[in-house]
């Protein structure tokens, strides 16, 4: 792991981090056409290749430069895609129906074949990278993936050029809308340069806009004729720049460089409040933030010292100092309106230490990561609540990419983190993660407990009455919090910074943005 951007930092050193520590875009053309949406977002996509990305910034693209086989409705609900239709007489077979006359970006068919050709390759461990957990239930998806068969074994095979069939193992009644965020590729343009493919001069896609432009933290887009609902698509030129610094992002926006920008700065919502009115937009979103636990660690080992530290947490003040109050903390991890608000427990937190074999004579000591920044402010409160239980904690304080690689490598003991599932509300979607093989999972949690908190999600995914699936969820849960992997602290509001000529749906967040309208 490298450690030479990263740093130890007292409690009071880290209160003077800031924008030091990022990377800001050079400034936006001044010749951009008027009709050309300017987008500031908080970080580079680690690819543009959709089976290979994992960051946010990367979902993002993702929907302006490819099609699913479903996809979000204007309302975030369900809608066509790639597929006109889909069905299921018992919800472990599906068929999926192309749209007739489908080609990509540069006129070639697209077919089914594209279909289970870019499935097989997700599923192949040598070049599928992606989060695969959404077509965990096709039949040999895992033994692909162990390499125990070959991609071309799994359950998906194309009836016809027109029709998809997903064989599964066990009922699934979400798949459907599991495959909104499924971007079948161009097999005729990736399989003959699968490294290459994704540059501006070898793009093809079958999304609402192509990739005509990149630079240096910057993407040129352009509205797709191709693109099977071209006709509702009126922005012609998307100029998107990465500006990883969210007071800069936000004073560019003031200084009129962008007409749409994500994550403001959380600790400044009240003054962007008071500056922006109604161009600060707000959504109810489901974004968790939360601690990761490294169970691995002989001291953090104990669920008893798990549940201390998020105890002792205070979620309220960390709501009211830096999320303007407008957050909702929270110790579960599926949104529940009637859930009270979690009471810090001091006492109790330090009887669980005790019992733990922590105390004056023998303080738990404890190294939190987070990223630098906002967050770090964020991990500095964590700390003093933590000191009133006489828990010792050491911030490192580093860019994100390190704090991915410390903890992807076991090299951390406590980390804040954050996920964001977008447009996808729906409660599975929230603890899915979390799941064996999800991309929250790794916190080395093991044991009985783990593997009965994975049976439920399984047996939840399999259920198609609504009502007993999230009882499912909710025991899951329940093994979840008990052993506390995991600490959850806050429900997060999604906020945009939107520009007075964009029209967008103000009932949800403006991601995508084929839907919107320039004034």
């Amino acid at each position: 792991m490298q450690r030479a951007s990263a740093a130890l930092i007292s409690r009071r050193s880290a209160l003077g981090l800031g924008a030091a520590a990022t990377l800001a875009a050079c400034g936006p053309r001044s010749d951009l056409p008027t009709d050309t949406l300017r987008v500031a977002i908080d970080s580079e996509p680690d690819s543009l290749d959709p089976l290979k990305g994992q960051f946010a910034s990367a979902a993002l693209l993702y929907k302006q430069l490819h099609a699913p086989l479903t996809e979000f409705s204007p309302s975030g609900g369900l809608a066509p895609g790639l597929a006109q239709t889909w069905r299921s007489e018992d919800a472990r077979t599906w068929r999926f129906m192309l749209r007739p006359n489908l080609v990509w970006s540069d006129g070639a068919p697209l077919t089914a074949q594209d279909v289970v050709w870019t499935a097989q390759r997700l599923l192949d461990p040598t070049t599928g990278f992606a989060e695969q957990g959404d077509f965990f239930a096709v039949i040999n998806a895992r033994a692909s993936l162990r390499g125990e068969v070959p991609p071309d074994a799994v359950g998906i095979t194309a009836i016809d050029d027109r029709t998809v069939e997903f064989r599964l193992d066990r009922p699934v009644a979400m798949f459907p809308i599991l495959m909104r965020e499924f971007y079948p590729l161009p097999r005729h343009v990736v399989a003959g340069n699968p490294d290459g493919w994704t540059r501006p001069e070898n793009w093809v896609c079958a999304g609402p806009y192509t990739l005509t432009g990149r630079s240096a933290l910057r993407f040129d887009l352009t509205r797709n004729p191709r693109f099977a609902a071209a006709d509702t698509v009126s922005i012609e030129q998307i100029s998107i720049s990465v500006i990883e610094d969210a007071a800069t992002r936000a004073r560019r926006f003031r200084a009129g460089d962008f007409d749409l920008v994500d994550r403001p700065p959380s600790d400044q919502i009240g003054f962007m409040r008071e500056r922006l009115g109604d161009q600060l937009a707000a959504f109810p979103a489901p974004i968790l933030t939360y601690l990761k636990v490294n169970c691995a660690q002989p001291h953090l080992s104990d669920p008893r010292v798990r549940r201390a530290l998020s105890l002792a947490t205070n979620r309220q003040r960390t709501n009211d100092q830096f999320f303007n109050g407008e957050g909702h903390p929270t110790d579960i991890i599926i949104p529940d309106p009637e859930a009270p608000s979690p009471e810090r427990n001091v006492a109790e937190a330090v009887r669980l230490l005790g019992a733990a074999g922590y105390g004056p004579e023998n303080p738990l000591q404890i190294t939190l990561r987070a990223t630098a920044g906002d967050r770090d402010r964020v991990a500095v409160a964590l700390m003093d609540d933590w000191a009133d239980i006489g828990v010792e904690t050491t911030l490192l304080a580093s860019y994100p990419l390190d704090l991915y690689q410390a903890v992807d490598g076991g090299d951390f003991d406590l980390a804040l983190a954050r996920f964001d599932r977008g447009l996808k509300s729906d409660p599975e979607f929230m603890i899915q993660p979390f799941t064996q093989d999800g991309f929250a999972d790794n916190t080395r949690w093991e044991g009985p407990r783990r593997t009965m908190f994975d049976a439920l999600i399984d047996e939840a995914s399999a259920t198609l009455d609504g009502t007993q699936r999230l009882a499912k969820l909710r025991q899951a849960e329940d093994i979840l919090l008990e052993e506390m992997p995991n600490i959850p602290l806050l429900f997060e509001r999604a906020y945009w910074m939107v520009g007075s000529r964009v029209d967008y749906n103000p009932a949800i967040p403006p991601q995508l943005w084929r839907d919107l309208g320039l004034g």
